[in-house]
C-alpha cells in the first residue's frame, strides 16, 4: 500500500515538473518569422491598393532590391554592434567610455539606414500619382501605428 501511494506521489511530481518546462526556443523564431510575413502580406495589399502601372511596379521592384542590398550590410553591422553593445554592458568591470563610443557608433549606423529608407520612399512617391501618393501616405500612416516602437534597446 505504501509502495503504490509513493509511486503515485513521485508520478504527480514528474507530472508537475514536465508542465512547468519553459516552451522551446525555436518557437520563438517562428513567432518573428510569421511577423515578417505579415508585413510582407502588408506591403503586397498596400502595392494592390494603390493600382500601380506595370511600369511602375517594375520600378518599385527593381529600386526595392538595390535598397535591401544597400541595407544588408548596415543591418549585420548593426547586429554585431548591437551584441558588442551587450557583451560590453555585461562585463565584470563595464568601461563606460567604450559603452558610450558604441553607442554612439549604433546611433550613426541607425541613422544612415534611415536616410537610405526615406531616400528610397521619397524616390517611389516621386513616380506616383497624386491619388496613389495620397494612399500611399495613409497606409504608410496605417503601417507605422500598427508596427508601434520599431525595437526595445539592446541594454
Amino acid at each position: 500500500m505504501k509502495a503504490k501511494i509513493l509511486m503515485l506521489i513521485a508520478l504527480m511530481g514528474l507530472t508537475t515538473v514536465i508542465v512547468a518546462q519553459p516552451a522551446e526556443k525555436g518557437k520563438k523564431d517562428f513567432r518573428f518569422a510569421e511577423g515578417k510575413e505579415i508585413r510582407m502580406k502588408e506591403r503586397k495589399d498596400m502595392v494592390h491598393n494603390l493600382n500601380l502601372t506595370d511600369a511602375q511596379k517594375e520600378s518599385f521592384k527593381k529600386t526595392t532590391i538595390a535598397v535591401q542590398k544597400e541595407l544588408q550590410p548596415l543591418r549585420n553591422q548593426l547586429g554585431e554592434m548591437e551584441a558588442h553593445q551587450r557583451t560590453l554592458v555585461t562585463a565584470e568591470k563595464p568601461d563606460l567610455g567604450a559603452i558610450n563610443k558604441n553607442i554612439e557608433k549604433i546611433g550613426a549606423l541607425r541613422v544612415e539606414m534611415a536616410k537610405i529608407q526615406t531616400k528610397h520612399r521619397v524616390e517611389m512617391r516621386a513616380q506616383l500619382t497624386d491619388e496613389q501618393r495620397l494612399k500611399f501616405d495613409m497606409q504608410h500612416e496605417k503601417m507605422k501605428l500598427k508596427r508601434g516602437p520599431e525595437r526595445k534597446n539592446p541594454v
